[in-house]
């Protein structure tokens, strides 16, 4: 291996960047300890607003609002956007993760102005995400809206967080990739037939509702707040 020796002599800044990501855990945990019980809306941020999963974003959250709960989105365009406007709609908590991105992203008008908030890591905002709710719908999105999903459906399975409930609203887009869990990924032994209990796919807002409602009838709501 031929590695320069100066490479070693190289000076980062990698050590003081902790004190930038302590301050964005302490400023996530402290603006969302204050709003209650949240619901979080993944999807994508491209999705415009003619389409019809951008409305079922809105129903879904305006329910979820009527309800009680919170909802918590990206803070971006698309999706997220739907979901904060269905939350002010609904009467909850409209709150808005935003991340600093060189595109796509910039924070939505339907955000509570007190609970806009700004990361600068997606690893920090991961955690405020699933540390401040209490369940998860996922409408159609790309490799950001999976990574999200995967991140709720691993902590759940691997028992570091609270079983909760995870929804997946759109049959048509959703299927083939739950095909495949099934088919493939079950079926080569990587994951337990119980695995896929962690997770609904269904096709209107209101069997999302149901569902989460249903959930709650058995399982203690509870604030990790």
């Amino acid at each position: 291996m031929n590695v320069r020796k100066d490479w070693y002599e190289i000076k980062t800044n990698d050590s003081w960047a902790i004190f930038k990501i302590m301050a964005e855990f302490v400023n996530g945990y402290e603006s969302m300890a204050k709003i209650g019980p949240c619901i979080s809306v993944f999807g994508s941020a491209r999705t415009q607003p003619q389409n019809k999963y951008y409305q079922k974003a809105v129903k879904v959250s305006k329910m979820l609002g009527e309800r009680g709960y919170g909802v918590i989105t990206g803070g971006g365009p698309g999706i997220m956007e739907a979901g904060n406007k269905g939350a002010q709609e609904g009467g909850g908590k409209s709150v808005g993760l935003n991340i600093d991105l060189p595109f796509e992203q910039s924070g939505n008008q339907y955000i509570d102005a007190e609970s806009n908030l700004k990361f600068d890591y997606f690893f920090v905002r991961k955690v405020v995400f699933v540390k401040y709710s209490q369940g998860f719908v996922v409408l159609p999105g790309g490799f950001g809206t999976l990574d999200e999903m995967f991140e709720a459906l691993t902590l759940i399975q691997t028992k570091k967080i609270n079983k909760k409930p995870v929804v997946l609203i759109g049959k048509e887009y959703w299927q083939g990739l739950m095909d495949w869990v099934k088919n493939t990924m079950l079926a080569e032994g990587n994951i337990s037939e119980g695995d896929l209990d962690l997770f609904r796919i269904v096709d209107t807002e209101e069997e999302a509702i149901e569902y989460i409602d249903d959930f709650f009838k058995t399982h203690a709501l509870t604030p990790n707040f």
